[in-house]
C-alpha cells in the first residue's frame, strides 16, 4: 500500500542499523539483515510506518509505538510476553540457524478433546453464476514474493515479460470470441457495485471452465472492500465474479 524499506535494504534507526526477522514455510523463525543502500533516503520501514499511523491515530495507547520505531528488539521482547513459541525472543535469534515455532503436528501432539487431530467435512459453495460472468481468483506469480515483484517472468504458467494478464478457460475464451493475447477489460460484480481493471492480455489455460486467474496486486483493485472471510475477515481474493469484454 505503501512504499517502505524492503528487506533487502539497509534499516538504520537511532539506535544503529536494525534486524528483523522472518518466519519460513517450516516453521523456522530466523534473523534477516538488509544489505543494499535504500532506493530513496525518504523511505521508511515498515515499522515506522505501522507506529506512526498508530501512535497518530491511538492517543490514548499506553503503549510507546515510537519506541518501537527506534529499536526493533523493543518490538520483540513485547511479542514474546503475549505469543507462545517467542520465549528469550532476542537472544534466540542470534542463533544463524533460527529456531522452531511450536507445532503441535510435527511432534504429535493435539489440543483437542480426542488427544488425536480432528478431520472436518465442509460444503464446497455453491456460487449462482449469471449469463457471462467468470469467477476470478488472484494468484502469485514465480517471480514473486508475496507483494514483492522480482520479474515479470512465470515460467511455470509460460508467461514471459508480462504481469496484466488473465488466464482463460479456452471454452470461456471462444464463447466470448476470444483468443490468445486479445487485450480484455475486466469488470468485477459485487452488491450492485462495479470495479474495473483494463487492458489485460488473455492466456489460454487449463482452468475450470467459467473460472479466470490473474495476478496481484494488478488486480486488487477489483476486490471489494467488503467482501471478506466469515472468521478471518481477509478479502475474498480467491472469489471475485467478474465479467470480460475486449478493450
Amino acid at each position: 500500500i505503501l512504499p517502505c524499506l524492503g528487506r533487502s535494504e539497509r534499516d538504520f534507526q537511532k539506535t544503529g542499523e536494525q534486524v528483523q526477522s522472518v518466519e519460513n514455510s517450516m516453521g523456522i523463525v530466523s534473523s534477516t539483515k538488509g544489505i543494499l543502500e535504500p532506493c530513496s533516503e525518504h523511505l521508511m520501514s515498515e515499522v515506522a510506518v505501522v507506529c506512526g499511523i498508530a501512535n497518530e491515530t491511538l492517543k490514548d495507547s499506553k503503549v510507546k509505538w515510537l519506541d518501537y520505531v527506534d529499536d526493533y528488539n523493543l518490538v520483540r521482547d513485547d511479542i514474546q510476553e503475549v505469543v507462545a513459541g517467542f520465549e528469550d525472543y532476542n537472544n534466540r535469534l542470534k542463533n544463524p540457524s533460527g529456531f522452531y515455532l511450536p507445532n503441535g503436528a510435527r511432534i504429535r501432539q493435539f489440543k483437542t478433546k480426542t488427544g488425536k487431530a480432528n478431520f472436518s467435512i465442509n460444503m464446497l459453495p455453491d456460487w449462482k453464476l449469471s449469463s457471462g460472468e467468470l469467477m476470478m481468483m488472484t494468484v502469485r506469480s514465480h517471480d514473486q514474493f508475496n507483494t514483492t515483484i522480482y520479474g515479470l517472468n512465470d515460467r511455470y504458467r509460460g508467461v514471459f515479460n508480462e504481469r496484466r494478464v488473465i488466464f482463460m478457460n479456452r471454452e470461456d475464451m471462444y464463447e466470448r470470441s476470444l483468443k490468445g493475447q486479445d487485450i480484455v477489460n475486466i469488470t468485477s460484480h459485487y452488491e450492485n457495485e462495479t470495479r474495473v481493471a483494463n487492458n489485460f492480455k488473455v492466456v489460454p489455460y487449463d482452468i475450470p471452465k467459467n473460472c479466470c486467474a490473474t495476478y496481484f496486486p494488478e488486480t486488487n483493485v477489483l476486490v471489494p472492500i467488503n467482501s471478506y472471510a466469515h472468521t478471518a475477515k481477509t478479502p475474498t481474493s480467491k472469489s471475485i465474479v467478474v465479467t470480460v469484454e475486449k478493450a
